[in-house]
Order: structure tokens, then sequence, then C-alpha cells
């Protein structure tokens, strides 16, 4: 069967990458293959797909890391056809061909099926950064962060992960501080449950200090750099940071003096390969408790053969909430 696929290749060194037709026997090994409806972007697949960041590890391949559809075919005994499933991270987009398909062909082990709560679409405008947020939020709150702990700041807000983040806060009774550079997005961000909004413009990156003032009980950090340097010298006792994502930076020049005299702890948050039980624990309360409120408002659906002209945008840093790949009715 010919499908369309929007494959990442490489030549003299340079990534190129388009619309292309394809079949099935050029799908990589998998136990499950899926009829695609809906993928989405996330920053990576951005990355990917115009080569501004080493993202693919295997050239040629399908963009995409996260997808959505009905099962098509399945030698697991898990799925049939007709199910309605979801896949993300793992090797997915990076070094197996990825959603940005109508078809896709996975192991077994990296599909689950559509909780229930959410639909295909809904599935994908979470994606790897709703996953990533939520799971950032449980992991915190295992290590004990609850409302009544003092605020938890979101760097990074007006991004996927970042808006996702403060409305599953603030729905669950935190006080929130957005952080972000765009003082034009302070009405969306405070749409979405912040209690505050933070200008990074703000902050004095230059001068920040082994123990600043006690000002966060936990913070969800899109950008690394110095910006986690700073959150991590101004948390309260005990309070807990996710680390998601590197926006700004991928060093960190900190000391050990908010870890061993206030208690703070680091949480590392890798979405990419988590097993279970968290991962479809996640997804089940993406679908529940932490459905965020307002993901239809967030979210910009566009066509698949629009795909390409979307890209540019996350580089520049234009984007705000999630955008929906539709791939096919």
């Amino acid at each position: 069967m010919a499908f369309k696929a929007y494959l990442i290749t490489q030549e003299d060194n340079k990534t190129k990458s388009g619309f292309v037709t394809m079949d099935e026997t050029q799908l990589d090994p998998g136990e499950v293959t899926i009829a695609v409806t809906h993928s989405c972007i996330n920053y990576k697949d951005a990355l990917a797909a115009t080569g501004a960041g080493r993202i693919i590890r295997r050239f040629p391949c399908i963009g995409g890391i996260d997808l959505a559809g009905r099962v098509a075919a399945s030698s697991d005994p898990r799925f049939k056809a007709g199910d309605e499933v979801l896949a993300t991270s793992y090797d997915i987009g990076v070094a197996h061909h990825g959603g940005y398909a109508e078809r896709a062909r996975v192991p077994a082990a990296w599909v689950h099926m559509l909780p229930a709560g959410l639909s295909r679409a809904e599935a994908m405008a979470l994606g790897t950064a709703g996953f990533t947020a939520g799971l950032g939020i449980v992991r915190m709150e295992e290590n004990g962060l609850k409302p009544a702990n003092g605020p938890v700041i979101v760097s990074g807000a007006t991004g996927g992960v970042g808006s996702l983040a403060v409305d599953i806060l603030a729905a669950r009774g935190y006080h929130v501080v957005a952080l972000t550079g765009k003082v034009s997005e302070t009405d969306y961000l405070k749409g979405l449950g912040a209690n505050e909004v933070m200008l990074r413009q703000s902050l004095d990156l230059a001068k920040i200090k082994p123990l600043g003032k006690e000002l966060w009980a936990g913070a969800v950090d899109n950008l690394g750099g110095d910006y986690l340097a700073w959150m991590a010298s101004t948390m309260k006792q005990g309070g807990t940071i996710a680390s998601i994502g590197l926006a700004a930076s991928m060093s960190l020049n900190t000391t050990v003096a908010p870890f061993i005299l206030r208690g703070a702890s680091l949480l590392g948050i890798d979405s990419g390969y988590i097993g279970e039980p968290y991962r479809s624990g996640v997804w089940q309360r993406l679908a529940t408790d932490m459905k965020p409120r307002h993901l239809a408002s967030m979210t910009r659906h566009i066509r698949f053969a629009d795909l390409p002209a979307a890209f540019d945008d996350y580089i520049q840093g234009r984007v705000k909430g999630r955008v929906v790949v539709e791939i096919a009715n």
C-alpha cells in the first residue's frame, strides 16, 4: 500500500526534508502497523526536520516523534485491527520512522491504547509535551510538592510543555508563576491559570548567589543554563525542580548549596525512554484528573500539507501552545 510521508534525508552533510510516496515494505520493523490520523509538532521535530539540531540519528527517517491512529495490523495479541492507539517517544521520528506519514509500524512496547477520555486529536494536542509536563508534575508530587508548600514557577511558559504545565498545576490548586520573555502573552498565560507572570528580562543572571531569597516550592524548567541555576538558588526548604528542557542552554553552572543547605531536589525528567508503570500511568492521568482544562484553546490544527511551513516558527521562538497535524481524516 502506497502512502504519503514526510521524509528527512541528508545529502553532502546537509539535512533535507520533504514529502515522498512510500510503501509499507519501506517501514521499519515492528509488531503494530498503524493508520496514522494525527501527529503534532514538538520543538524537537522542528530541529530534526530543519537540521537546526542534531536530532536525527539515522537517515533517511520519517519525522514526527508522536502519532495517533487506528491499528491496521498487529502480530501482538494486545492489539487488534481497529484499536485506537497512540505512540510517543522512544526512537520514533529520530531513529525509527515516525508519525509524519499515513502509515507507521512500531514495536508493540511503544504503543498504548488510547485512554478513555481522550480523542486521538486530544492525545496529540498533548503529545510528548503533555506527557513530559505530566511526568514532571507526578515526579514532583511524589517528592513532596503540594499546593500548601508555596508557589511553583514554570519557565518557557508559552511553549508546549510550559503551557500545559501552567494549566495542570493551576487546576491542581498551585499558585503558578509563569516565567516568559514575551510580555505580549501575559493574558494568554493568565487565561491558562497563571497567578503571576514574570518577565525573563527582569532577572539579573549575572549576579546569581549560591543561596538567594527563598521563593519557590517547585519549579518546572524548560530552559536550563543560568535560568535553572537561578531557580536552584531561590528554592524554598525542601523544594523540588523538574528539569525538562534546554531551550536556553544545556550547561549548568551552580553550587551544591541549595541541595545540601535547603534540601532542594533536582529531578531529571526523561520522557523519551521512561518505562512502566510511569508511562501508562501518566497517560491515564492526563485523560482524567490531570487533563488540561484549556487544551482546545491552546491548540492549533494544521493540515499535513502545511507541515513544512510550520517549522520555522518553532526555530524562531514564535510558537505558543500546541500544534496538531491532521495526517488523515
